[in-house]
């Protein structure tokens, strides 16, 4: 939307106010449509070469006046210097809606920066911040010097290489929903462009209550004429069924669903797009992916620290609507799909969002919810999360949750797929388990006792922290007489791969740039996953139910490992190897 792929890239992030006052989480009417418009589509081809929705204007004003503009010759004047080789190529312009924001801060422009840093940027890019703060370019350079960091081999031009990144970025004040203000953004991004190819990236870094103003007013007054448009949207994505739909539907008045890139950094993670080369590319893993081999798969999610500040942010969506619902049940159809024809985005959202449909009704009896309690330890005390000044008291909002759920497909009939996800936990941890069936009249046995763990093989893929894919064994003691061990056939991938592992926002703003969809989530997707949750979800705030309180730092509430034992599992983070 505000930024323009050609000659020259300019990136917009609009995701910057989360202590802003704003979000309507609770309201009625989550998000309204505004001022719907016609599209006209134009194809052009992506740096992938395939072919791509391109976004002209909405209606005949803004082709008149953009077009005008268009026309007029560009000057370069009070632009970052440029040498005759870059003027050759297109432009691309990223715009961050939002740059004042944590996120930005922390996330896209350090992203953005590594990119560059590793050439992966066109040569022609410029990086727009675009926010209702107040800020010349100076100050925004200032503000993002302070998050990047030369991380990236610690080469000895990193500092040279920054200084030039930051002579690309540029600053526009504006209200969100003012047409004037885009229309003014417009204009900067056109005299930086010099008349050329240009393509535009938006991303919204915004409350999701704003993010129909923000589309309305980019594709109506600073979309490109001449090349693609594209807009990165972060969740949420709506608090139901209803409102999810609703967000789709406002958005697609004024772009395609080719435009709309909806983002979940999990699936950026470098041990997530390890999950489907381990599975399709190794011939001992695919036959066992099913049923007559896996008794079980575990999802996991924890944090080691609590809401802190944050509290009133998150208390309009819950651990459920803020992890499970996304992160955990996108990692859930990844690992559970079946091939797909072929790596082509299409494909493979295909296949995710056939596992999605083909899931049980989540049941209330298959779920406990928790909310983490004050607690002391070490002669330091921890708040619970209603002691947070900005949680309302009384708050049953979960900062916990466990839930066992069933894919009703021949692969996976029976097959338990337990997710849990909780702040202010024991440890800081996200991996996934496969734990295998038993082997049938296993001749040593007698040697395992009562020890499941020893019973079971079991597949791990940690996501974060220490990346790294391991897989639990038994094996002799060397020695005399006949004792069994487990251990550990372990990929760690910071010893295999010194190198430093991309962030998965660098890896997932190429793929924008370059037109990717496989790791954005498709609007069906969206549909499939809120129609699994959106039932439970109501049912856990009509019936107000109360959750399980635990100790900030412990392993959770009981009730989870009452859930897992009623399908006959053990949580496999429990291990003394694993705690």
């Amino acid at each position: 939307m505000a930024s323009i792929l050609g000659p020259s890239l300019s990136i917009v992030t609009s995701y910057a106010f989360r202590n802003e006052t704003t979000l309507v989480a609770h309201s009625p009417v989550w998000i309204s449509c505004a001022r719907p418009g016609n599209r006209n589509h134009f194809q052009l081809k992506s740096s992938n070469g395939l072919p791509l929705n391109a976004l002209s204007s909405n209606d005949g004003l803004a082709a008149s006046s953009l077009a005008m503009a268009d026309s007029k010759s560009q000057s370069l004047e009070g632009s970052f210097p440029l040498s005759d080789s870059e003027l050759t190529g297109p432009n691309l312009t990223i715009t961050v809606v939002g740059a004042s924001g944590d996120l930005a801060k922390k996330k896209i422009f350090p992203a953005l920066f590594a990119l560059y840093y590793e050439d992966w940027l066109p040569e022609n890019f410029l990086v727009f911040g675009f926010a209702r703060t107040k800020m010349t370019n100076d100050e925004l350079r200032i503000m993002i010097s302070k998050t990047l960091t030369c991380r990236i081999d610690k080469r000895e031009n990193c500092e040279d290489k920054m200084d030039k990144f930051l002579k690309r970025c540029f600053y526009h004040y504006g209200q969100y929903n003012s047409e004037e203000h885009f229309s003014e953004l417009d204009s900067k991004l056109r005299e930086k462009e010099g008349g050329k190819l240009s393509n535009r990236l938006y991303y919204l870094s915004i409350p999701p209550n704003i993010f129909v103003d923000v589309v309305r007013c980019a594709s109506l007054k600073a979309s490109s004429k001449d090349g693609w448009t594209r807009v990165i949207v972060e969740k949420p994505f709506g608090r139901d069924s209803e409102s999810s739909s609703e967000l789709t539907k406002c958005l697609k008045q004024y772009l395609t669903e080719d435009q709309i890139f909806r983002i979940d950094h999990y699936l950026g993670k470098e041990l997530v797009e390890n999950l489907s080369v381990l599975r399709f590319s190794n011939l001992v893993f695919e036959p066992l992916w099913s049923r007559n081999y896996i008794r079980n798969v575990q999802i996991i999610f924890s944090e080691d620290f609590g809401t802190e500040g944050r509290g009133g942010y998150f208390d309009n969506y819950g651990i459920i609507r803020d992890i499970m619902q996304n992160h955990l049940l996108q990692i859930l159809a990844l690992f559970a799909m079946e091939t797909p024809v072929s790596l082509a985005a299409e494909d493979i959202r295909n296949e995710k969002v056939k596992v999605l449909r083909s899931m049980r009704p989540l049941q209330l009896e298959n779920v406990v919810v928790g909310q983490y309690k004050g607690h002391s330890k070490g002669g330091k005390s921890y708040p619970g999360y209603t002691d947070d000044p900005t949680v309302p008291k009384g708050s049953l909002t979960p900062t916990f949750a466990a839930a066992a759920l069933f894919i009703d497909n021949a692969r996976w009939d029976g097959v338990p797929f337990l997710m849990k996800a909780g702040k202010a936990l024991h440890t800081k941890r996200a991996e996934i388990r496969v734990q295998f069936r038993h082997v049938p009249g296993n001749l040593y046995k007698r040697n395992f006792g009562t020890d499941l763990d020893k019973a079971t093989n079991e597949l791990v893929l940690r996501v974060q922290p220490d990346e790294a894919i391991y897989l639990k064994i038994n094996n002799k003691v060397p020695g005399l007489g006949m004792r069994l061990d487990r251990s550990d056939l372990n990929l760690l991938f910071r010893s295999r791969y010194p190198r430093e592992i991309p962030d998965a926002y660098e890896r997932l703003l190429l793929d924008a740039i370059e037109g990717e969809r496989r790791l954005f989530i498709r609007s069906d997707e969206l549909d499939a996953a809120w129609a699994l949750f959106t039932p439970l979800l109501k049912e856990i705030e009509n019936k107000k139910i109360a959750p399980e309180l635990y100790p900030y730092g412990s392993r959770g509430p009981v009730g989870a490992h009452y859930l897992a034992a009623r399908h006959n599992v053990r949580w496999g983070d429990l291990g003394n190897e694993d705690s």
